[in-house]
């Protein structure tokens, strides 16, 4: 069965106007730590065969086979976990709000959404040489309403996407103004 939705809790009349993930180079170290990881056991096998008779056969050569055969599997897993929080976090800018999702592990997820006109302002954070180095950084969201404050880590090109959101913001707000509703104090649809 197709899905008629991009992402859980979208309604019918949203238009999603901009997906934000995290910056490439996350993925990167990510994917470049666990390749040092996996180079760890062909490095160390080679030096105890230079250096050693023990791997000449026998039942230690069988059990560190099968040892560096979980090793593997364990670090494969780690490694799908970690990608999986990186693919499916995200901030999603719809035409009617801001949701932000948070994968937390496989099987855990935090959905946090607000309407554009209850924005009150949204800054961008940059710290440090490989953030600006490579323009990525933090989104703060500012709203009225419950949760007060979003936060969407690592996001490429960080001013110009408050720029994006703050252009939507105004619209919406002026939309609403244009209606005769105050998006201060009314709640609307």
């Amino acid at each position: 069965m197709p899905y008629h939705t991009f992402f859980p809790g979208q309604e019918s009349n949203e238009k999603i106007i901009m997906i934000v993930r995290r910056h490439w180079w996350i993925f990167f170290k990510m994917f470049l730590f666990y390749f040092i990881l996996a180079l760890l056991p062909l490095v160390l096998r080679g030096l105890m065969l230079q250096y050693t008779t023990l791997l000449n056969g026998g039942t230690l050569t069988i059990i560190l086979k099968l040892l560096s055969s979980l090793y593997y599997f364990y670090i494969l897993t780690l490694f799908y976990r970690a990608w999986i929080d990186y693919y499916l976090d995200m901030g999603i800018v719809t035409s009617e709000r801001i949701v932000d999702i948070e994968q937390k592990g496989l099987f855990a997820r935090s959905i946090a959404a607000q309407k554009l006109y209850r924005v009150q302002d949204v800054t961008a954070e940059v710290k440090g040489f490989l953030p600006t180095l490579f323009h990525y950084g933090d989104l703060f969201i500012q709203t009225a309403g419950a949760e007060e404050r979003f936060v969407i880590r690592q996001v490429p090109h960080p001013y110009e996407t408050v720029k994006k959101i703050l252009d939507l913001v105004k619209m919406k707000r002026q939309h609403l103004i244009g209606l005769g509703l105050n998006p201060d104090t009314a709640e609307t649809e």
